[in-house]
């Protein structure tokens, strides 16, 4: 057994159920050798996204993700999906092919640790054959138990030497190695302190963000919720996590509907769970009153107070903390109705989701092109006919919040929000991802014209796949985002505009079907392929009105 043979069956025993890849030279044989214990390899078009779809898997409680690339060229392709995995603290090992030390004149020959570094994913590497299951190891384990991304790299002449002990298994020291330790619990001052902060507020809010999702915090949050009078909502990638909360107001930040911004702006009393209070999750601060507390819960220390001063910070795993602190406030007898009003369920029934606020449709009179249709007419037409066992897979630009916030999600599962890195063009691949994980659940990508053209080889990867995938393309012809952003201005606007291009005739070539939609009328199509067997996926090229930005536009571009 070679060295690349034994890594592969490592990593396979760690927890690489399935690998996203490209395969070159470089990582042929480390693929292989995961394949044949156990994995399945999934085979994408492109390096960036293989490593989306690894990251959109783990996501979606996949359990640890896996993407395989070649040295040099197959490695930098898919840095953009590594720096997306990284920031969002995805679990991932990223198994590279990397150039002998000795191969000086390589043209694969780039410093891979330092780009990988220099996106945020932490740098390890097979050092020898003696070191190379527990160097595996030690990958595999800071991936899972720190939850960061991690580029493992593979040099040449070391996956090629003999590796010295073939009879040794890792599966034992494996598992040992990869097991997440236990989860912060702030002291009993701390939990007493945050105890007295809940129980002197009258209008408390609970935001719950990433870490909450990544602790399993929604049950014990929800518990406390309800015993101080706390209404809950989420940053946006953890929309989902109290769904169903009579109290619930959705997301906090550009995407809370009006009446939850008020309620957010009114409380007294902040609690951000495993939430960084960004100026997209506080619009800039505008969501917090100058004299609310402000209390922020997160098991990493560097994030308490990182984007706005906080009363109290605690540090601490979101589920544990919540715990305590539902048992401190048990233990003194203390529940609360608070912000749980009838008044308020009453708004929230009435006003709490997007679909109950009302619009003036934007036109849909011809042009030069034909009919357009609102993209708000669009998605609420969508979510009625989907089913509620559904995945949202969002990609980035001017049509982001449609679909983020008119399609509704079942759980904190339901929706893939890559975004971290702002990158437009991963919404195909988090969708494909998503759907590998999640195969009882119907996954929709939600594209702009412009990522799903960045993209568009892997609709080949949905076919080979047979994925049931809508993939529902929001076509204004354009670089919304920069179309209207620059266009007040009287800029020159060619270097963002595009001619119409037929988008579902390119999905049927891929051999999607495929629907225009023009007019709500049109969606028809889309009702015949859901009651369908569903075997490939559909391609909607939905060619949306352009002439108005969307509403959370302004607010976005306030930071930068």
């Amino acid at each position: 057994m070679n060295v690349a043979e034994a890594v592969g069956e490592a990593l396979a025993r760690l927890g690489a159920r399935t690998v996203f890849g490209v395969v070159g030279s470089g990582n042929f044989h480390v693929t292989n050798a995961m394949i044949a214990n156990g994995a399945r390899f999934v085979a994408a078009r492109h390096e960036g996204g293989a490593a989306t779809m690894a990251d959109a898997y783990a996501r979606v409680g996949g359990g640890l993700g896996v993407v395989s690339v070649h040295q040099g060229p197959g490695f930098t392709n898919a840095v953009t999906g590594i720096a997306e995995a990284a920031k969002s603290r995805t679990p991932l090992v990223v198994v590279a092919g990397e150039v002998a030390a000795s191969a000086v004149r390589s043209n694969f020959r780039v410093d891979q640790a330092a780009i990988a570094a220099a996106v945020g994913a932490v740098p390890e590497r097979v050092h020898s054959p003696r070191t190379a299951l527990a160097d595996v190891a030690r990958a595999c384990r800071t991936a899972v138990a720190e939850r960061r991304t991690v580029l493992l790299g593979l040099p040449l002449d070391i996956q090629a030497a003999e590796h010295p002990d073939p009879a040794r298994r890792p599966a034992s020291a494996g598992r040992r190695a990869a097991q997440v330790p236990p989860l912060p619990v702030p002291p009993a001052a701390a939990i007493a302190r945050l105890a007295d902060v809940l129980q002197a507020a009258r209008r408390p809010v609970f935001i719950a963000g990433r870490g909450a999702r990544l602790s399993g915090a929604a049950g014990p949050l929800a518990d406390l919720a309800a015993r101080c009078g706390a209404l809950t909502s989420t940053s946006a990638v953890a929309r989902g996590l109290f769904a169903g909360d009579p109290f619930g107001l959705d997301v906090s930040g550009g995407f809370a509907t009006p009446a939850a911004a008020e309620l957010i702006a009114g409380a007294d009393l902040i609690v951000g769970w495993g939430c960084a209070l960004t100026m997209w999750t506080t619009r800039h601060g505008a969501l917090v009153a100058k004299d609310a507390t402000v209390v922020q819960v997160d098991v990493d220390a560097r994030a308490l107070g990182a984007h706005r001063p906080v009363d109290l910070g605690l540090i601490g795993d979101a589920a544990e903390t919540a715990h305590a602190v539902d048992a401190e406030l048990d233990a003194r007898g203390h529940t609360a109705s608070g912000y749980r009003t009838p008044d308020v369920a009453e708004r929230l029934a009435q006003e709490g989701r997007w679909q109950d606020v009302p619009y003036e449709e934007h036109s849909r009179g011809e042009d030069e092109d034909g009919a357009r249709i609102d993209p708000r007419t669009l998605t609420i037409a969508l979510d009625r006919m989907l089913p509620r066992e559904r995945t949202v897979a969002v990609d980035s630009g001017n049509f982001m919040g449609y679909p983020a916030m008119f399609l509704d999600v079942p759980d904190a599962d339901g929706l893939v929000f890559t975004q971290a890195f702002q990158s437009v063009g991963l919404g195909l691949a988090t969708a494909i991802g998503a759907a590998v994980a999640r195969p009882d659940r119907l996954t929709v990508a939600a594209l702009g014209d412009g990522g799903a053209l960045m993209a568009i080889g892997e609709l080949e990867t949905a076919v080979r796949l047979g994925l049931g995938l809508l993939v529902v393309v929001y076509d204004d012809e354009a670089y919304g985002a920069e179309l209207h952003h620059f266009a007040p201005g009287g800029h020159p606007l060619d270097t963002v505009t595009f001619p119409p291009a037929d988008l579902a005739a390119i999905g049927r070539g891929f051999g999607c079907a495929a629907a225009t939609v023009r007019r709500p009328a049109d969606l028809a199509a889309v009702e015949t392929w859901l009651a369908g067997p569903r075997d490939r996926p559909m391609v909607v090229d939905a060619k949306i009105t352009r002439g108005r930005p969307a509403w959370w536009l302004e607010e976005a571009f306030r930071g930068h």
